[in-house]
């Protein structure tokens, strides 16, 4: 039925489904955000918001972008989790109305107040976890209400930011917080989605060994994940939080070896879901040599933010908008472009910071990457979400015959 609800709808298709709205202007956002950061990074330019430049930056892709795709992502899934129908149309646009309001009064926050931008920007999360959480009890569907749980820490950790940099003059633990929680809504919700969609591949199409589906070992890796994560938001540069930090790491390395990765080449789709969820890993081990006083700790940050964050955004916005269209779920060349673009920016801003030598040329290469991938996609993706699928084609280089 809620499928149903969906092909029905009579609106403008932007509108018809969550993923639609919310992954196109999240795309926008983050892409426009490093466009700007830049220049403020440098000292020529910069913007009327009550927060310090670092912090306005962190806190437009942590708790602005970020959001935005978790939302489209959330409820895109809870009709398929519950049977219930989908928010779509008038709620959908006034819930889209929110986060756009957020992000403006975080700009405006030093013309407005900090209190009001408070308000503003946290009450798009508070409808989100309100409207989760009522279709999930509403559906009976409890065994995704941690995802939720996640959630709502995460607009804890906004409000937390908010009132941080008031008092304090700067984030700190609450940039902490909203981290872990991305951390751990990738290691969930992309435990159960890459053996999955892997495992359905490999029996089509390359027959042969196929991954270890969502068992009691991932149980283990996401608690024992969530203990390290505590602990770093805690102390971060700390001994006992970095053989925590290391034990996690090691355990998403074999977590990530058990779903056969290795066998989905053929297909960008597929790999650039394990390729993302690699930096998962390679963050906590980065963390690790930090709390050993090995590395700056901002390494394992940049890892998790840029390598994790970034690629599994656009490799689950990607593939969910494909597949929610009803296309053939294959990277088209301007797919494949997009993942490359963010693999560089990945790469490189994570040797900005091991490389100080070459920190400047190495941030204007991150910054190009981030850019080209998530403007990329609201180009290549923006026609299709909005309801022109043969337009959209036309743009990644998909070949007329099909189309």
């Amino acid at each position: 039925m809620a499928g149903a609800r969906s092909r029905n709808f009579q609106g403008w298709p932007l509108f018809a489904n969550s993923f639609r709205p919310f992954f196109l202007f999240a795309a926008i956002q983050a892409g426009l955000s490093i466009l700007v950061w830049l220049p403020m990074f440098y000292g020529e330019l910069s913007v009327t918001s009550a927060f310090a430049p670092r912090d306005w930056h962190i806190h437009e892709m942590l708790y602005g972008f970020l959001p935005a795709v978790i939302t489209g992502f959330l409820f895109t899934a809870i009709p398929n989790w519950t049977g219930r129908l989908p928010i779509q149309g008038t709620s959908l646009g006034a819930l889209l109305v929110v986060w756009l309001a957020g992000r403006a009064a975080v700009m405006l926050s030093a013309e407005i107040g900090w209190a009001s931008a408070l308000v503003i920007d946290a009450a798009f999360l508070a409808l989100v976890v309100a409207a989760a959480t009522r279709e999930i009890i509403a559906g009976g569907n409890w065994r995704n209400l941690p995802v939720v749980v996640l959630v709502l820490v995460l607009l804890s950790g906004n409000v937390a930011f908010h009132l941080e940099a008031h008092v304090e003059g700067a984030a700190d633990v609450s940039i902490r917080v909203g981290i872990s929680v991305v951390m751990l809504l990738i290691s969930l919700i992309g435990g159960r989605i890459i053996p999955s969609f892997t495992r359905n591949w490999l029996v089509k199409f390359n027959g042969g060994r196929l991954p270890v589906p969502f068992g009691r070992f991932d149980g283990v890796v996401i608690g024992l994940s969530a203990l390290a994560l505590i602990a770093w938001t805690v102390t971060p540069l700390n001994m006992i939080t970095g053989v925590a930090m290391a034990f996690a790491g090691i355990l998403h390395l074999v977590r990530l070896a058990r779903w056969a990765g290795d066998r989905t080449a053929r297909e960008r789709l597929l790999l650039i879901l394990h390729v993302g969820y690699a930096f998962i890993p390679l963050g906590f081990l980065l963390n690790a040599l930090a709390g050993f006083g090995l590395l700056p700790p901002s390494a394992g940050i940049h890892a998790w933010m840029t390598g994790a964050a970034g690629i599994m955004t656009l490799a689950v916005m990607t593939r969910a908008s494909l597949g929610h269209t009803g296309q053939t779920l294959t990277a088209s060349p301007a797919t494949q472009a997009i993942y490359v673009a963010i693999i560089v920016a990945a790469l490189a801003r994570l040797g900005a910071v091991l490389l100080p030598a070459h920190n400047d040329a190495l941030l204007h290469i991150a910054a190009c990457g981030w850019i080209v991938a998530f403007l990329g996609f609201a180009a290549a993706f923006g026609p299709l979400l909005a309801g022109n699928p043969r337009r959209a084609l036309a743009i990644m280089g998909v070949p007329a015959s099909a189309r």
